[in-house]
Parts: structure tokens; C-alpha cells; sequence
């Protein structure tokens, strides 16, 4: 899942690249080099980058998922209705460039809101495997909390074997750094 959000990104990048807005740019270079025997394939280039924006939409898609900001998948989706319109309804520069500038804002935004993160819980209720007592309990966000003693029946909760610490073997919610996607002290 990780890698596909940044499919979005790559997409956006490509789909701008392979833009038919850009051909005249890269007629230049490729009369250099001798490309334009290429030209054959200018049909199969348009699904291409109809193909790139749609796995843009995608890895936005994916992403928010993850960080739950609405907003860049907003606006790429806003951005590959632009591309829609102009492919499929009316020849329109604005709506093309509208949908590739679009794509590359949404996978600007997305990137930092990957970054960006939300902030951690830092409530989580402990339950004590031998009697069911439930108890919550702040957690601190600069120490790992190894034992804990259940309130209910007294016995001392050691971190299961692979957790960290208490909160992730019987919290509700793990210990900020693994919400945040982090390792933790252990």
C-alpha cells in the first residue's frame, strides 16, 4: 500500500510528461534524435496518459485511505474531470491545462499531507487478559511502558513477545510512534 501512494505522484509527473500539451516541446527534441518515427503512435500515446491520470486518481485514492484528507483527492478528481472533458466532450486548452496542472497540485498536496500526518491518540484503553478489567490510560509519547499493573485483579501485564510495550499488546490503540508509522524504543 505504501509504494501504491506514491504511484500518484509518479502518475502525475508522467501523465504532465506524456501530455499532448507538450508534443510540440518534445517534436523538437525528437526531430533531433531521429524520434519521429514515433509519430505512428500518437493514438496509443493519448490512452497512455488517459491510463496515467487514472492511476493518479487511484494512488489519491489509496493515499487518503491513509491520512484522511479529502482535499487532493478533491482536486484530482476535479483535475481528471477536466482531462475528461477535454478528451471526450470539446477540444479545450483551458480544460487541459486546468486537469495537468490539477493532477501535479493534487500530488503536491497529497505528499504533504502523507508527511504532514495526524497527530496520535494518546488515550488508550488497557484490558487485562485474566480478569477483562478495562481501564484507560493516557500515554506518554517520550517512553515506552513496559509492565503495567491491572487496577482490577492486581497481576503485573508484561508486553507481549514482538510488541513494544503494553499499549500495543493490550491497548485499543497502540503507542504513538507505531501510530505514526515508526519504530518504537523497543
Amino acid at each position: 500500500m505504501v509504494s501504491l501512494d506514491r504511484v500518484g505522484s509518479m502518475g502525475a509527473l508522467i501523465a504532465a510528461l506524456a501530455a499532448p500539451c507538450c508534443f510540440p516541446l518534445f517534436a523538437a527534441a525528437g526531430t533531433a534524435t531521429a524520434l519521429s518515427a514515433l509519430v505512428q503512435y500518437e493514438g496509443i500515446i493519448f490512452y497512455i496518459f488517459q491510463g496515467f491520470a487514472l492511476l493518479t486518481l487511484i494512488g489519491l485514492a489509496i493515499s487518503f485511505r491513509r491520512h484522511r484528507d479529502f482535499a487532493p483527492l478533491i482536486v484530482g478528481a476535479l483535475a481528471c474531470a477536466n482531462l475528461a472533458y477535454h478528451f471526450y466532450w470539446e477540444f479545450s486548452l483551458p480544460a487541459l491545462y486546468g486537469g495537468l496542472f490539477g493532477l501535479i497540485a493534487a500530488a503536491l498536496w497529497n505528499y504533504l499531507s502523507a508527511r504532514r500526518g495526524k497527530q496520535p491518540s494518546l488515550q488508550s484503553i488497557i484490558t487485562c487478559p485474566h480478569c477483562g478489567h478495562k481501564f484507560e490510560e493516557t500515554m506518554p509519547t517520550n517512553a515506552c511502558i513496559f509492565f503495567y499493573d491491572c487496577t482490577g485483579c492486581g497481576i503485573r501485564l508484561k508486553a507481549k513477545p514482538g510488541h513494544c510495550c503494553v499499549f500495543c499488546s493490550y491497548g485499543s490503540v497502540p503507542c504513538p510512534p507505531i501510530q505514526k508509522g515508526e519504530s518504537c524504543c523497543a
